[in-house]
């Protein structure tokens, strides 16, 4: 079977024991969360092996030791804005709102076609009307991802078993009267940066193939409480760039003759191909908005410190952000409700008011669009009732944030004796580009880097003024560079159907798709105006007609 043969199975062979025992000891571990990197140094001969041991132990810094400096998206401070929010909300900012699971009427699917491309929302209402059972979900998408990874290479690790005694746990809780919520019973895949228990966290290079972390990621015990299944690992490019990792690259399930963008390559195919209820993302700097709109889903890139990232690979701690990727705005509002809120082991978190509306009064928000906003989609929201207006000027700049946080966060993997190790001679520009991602930042001083944090900081403000009055905009291109270096939320979206890039030599036609930009925290909003648009559209229930995988 071609999954087996590719090392894609939860039980293969894991590192010897006495390197997980070294990494247990090497690294401090009386912090509680703290995540441990597996195979420290295993691309160095033995003796860079043993200064990587001499280095841990005497540093214990690994990937995720959070930095005491926490970045906060709000510019008046955390303080001010949980201040206001108290105001606002009449002393109750911090109270969970239940969305309600609309319950599943009229013909019940029987088609394995028909239930896969589901709504994740949709498949909890059968399994809560007893009209499927969870265990029976589980297996199907099993079967689709063993079926169709061959062809589309988005799963790292397929966890047949964890999937089923998880599915079995959700029927045998439902039988006894116990219904977690609207994910009870779904399954679900979770991009292979976050730590699971009892299997490897790779985060898409060959030199961490075998890692396993032993630990659930905070993300994946909030979707455990909420009934949702785990059923895989799926793919990120290495070290959470781009869709080529180290089995290959992830490609696009509505034209494989294409990647499915990244660095949430994995989530973005795993989901539209119907082998998954959703998905769970991260973006830095457009790995959930990029795979989305290449794969044609609806996905939320949330504010940022609304969602924990422990036990997850640190790129940025100032600009990581996870987050659902689903086939509807509504699926994206239920997994975002179990998943958001502050978190200790996460000290960039915090729990701010999310209160998803299934009809909002389109009349009381304005929306703002710029140039390359699709006309379609603002003729539609305008015939929603919405209030549109031109955007102002919207700021320009990047900080360097990226680039020196992930320095640091990668020392122990490439300088893990002080210096990096020489690039060889000869390599093409791509490979070079590659060995030396995570050393350029070394060369920035610690003074421009605080220069370029003050700078980011006035675009934060300028940002807060370009959207003074607008509750969100449109956005044609997704602002990716600007809003992830500001901390805004953001919503892709189908809104029509057509030839994607029809100049290009691959063109694919699938759902077309935009963004939505928020203020940051309005979450709920945004998700809530999508769903309103996609209530009066299908775009969304577009699936692509996908050939029969060799596994």
């Amino acid at each position: 079977m071609r999954i087996e043969k590719n090392g894609n199975r939860e039980d293969r062979m894991m590192p010897a024991m006495e390197r997980r025992d070294f990494l247990r000891s090497a690294v401090v571990a009386a912090t509680a969360g703290i995540l441990i990197p597996g195979e420290l140094g295993a691309f160095l001969p033995s003796t860079g092996r043993e200064r990587a041991m001499a280095a841990a132990r005497e540093t214990g810094l690994g990937n995720a030791e959070s930095p005491a400096l926490q970045f906060q998206a709000y510019p008046g401070g955390t303080g001010a804005l949980l201040e206001k929010l108290w105001k606002e909300y009449g002393g109750d900012p911090f109270a969970r709102h239940t969305i309600e699971l609309e319950p599943w009427t009229g013909t019940v699917p029987t088609g394995e076609e028909e239930i896969a491309f589901l709504p994740a929302h949709r498949l909890g209402a059968l399994i809560r009307g007893g009209h499927l059972s969870s265990v029976e979900l589980t297996e199907l998408y099993l079967e689709r991802l063993r079926r169709y990874d061959p062809l589309l290479l988005f799963a790292v690790s397929i966890l047949e078993g964890r999937a089923r005694e998880e599915a079995q746990q959700a029927d045998t809780d439902l039988r006894a009267g116990t219904w977690r919520g609207p994910l009870h019973g779904v399954p679900y895949g979770i991009k292979d940066l976050f730590a699971v228990t009892g299997t490897r966290t790779a985060w898409g290079s060959a030199d961490f193939e075998g890692q396993v972390i032993d630990m659930d990621s905070e993300v994946v015990v909030r979707l455990r409480d909420a009934g949702a299944v785990l059923v895989a690992k799926l793919a990120t490019g290495e070290f959470a760039l781009g869709d080529q990792w180290f089995r290959g690259r992830t490609l696009n399930p509505w034209n494989p003759g294409e990647g499915a963008s990244g660095s949430s390559a994995g989530p973005g195919s795993a989901t539209a191909a119907g082998c998954v209820g959703f998905a769970i993302g991260t973006e830095t700097q457009g790995s959930i908005v990029s795979p989305a709109r290449r794969t044609g889903l609806s996905a939320l890139r949330p504010t940022f410190g609304r969602v924990s990232r422990h036990g997850g690979m640190v790129l940025s701690w100032s600009m990581d952000k996870p987050g659902p990727m689903c086939r509807s705005a509504e699926d994206c509002a239920h997994v975002f409700n179990a998943i958001h809120g502050s978190d200790e082991k996460d000290p960039s978190t915090l729990t701010t008011p999310f209160r998803f509306e299934r009809e909002p009064d389109l009349s009381e928000i304005t929306i703002g669009y710029g140039d390359d906003a699709p006309e379609s989609f603002l003729e539609a929201l305008s015939g929603l009732g919405a209030r549109l207006r031109a955007m102002p000027p919207l700021p320009s700049g990047n900080s360097n944030a990226i680039a020196v946080e992930s320095a640091a966060a990668f020392e122990f993997h490439v300088a893990p004796h002080g210096e990096p190790q020489p690039v060889p001679e000869g390599l093409d520009a791509a490979e070079e580009r590659r060995m030396t991602r995570f050393t350029r930042g070394r060369d920035i001083s610690g003074v421009d880097y605080l220069q370029s944090q003050r700078q980011r900081y006035r675009i934060m403000q300028e940002m807060a003024e370009a959207m003074e009055g607008f509750d969100m905009y449109v956005s044609g291109s997704g602002d990716v560079g600007l809003t992830n270096t500001t901390g805004h939320p953001a919503v892709v979206l189908p809104y029509g159907f057509g030839v994607r890039n029809p100049g290009e030599e691959s063109p694919t036609e699938m759902p077309l798709t935009t963004t939505l930009i928020g203020n940051l925290f309005a979450d709920d909003r945004l998700l809530s105006v999508a769903h309103l648009f996609q209530s009066s559209t299908d775009w969304h229930r577009l699936h692509p007609v996908l050939e029969q995988g060799d596994g």
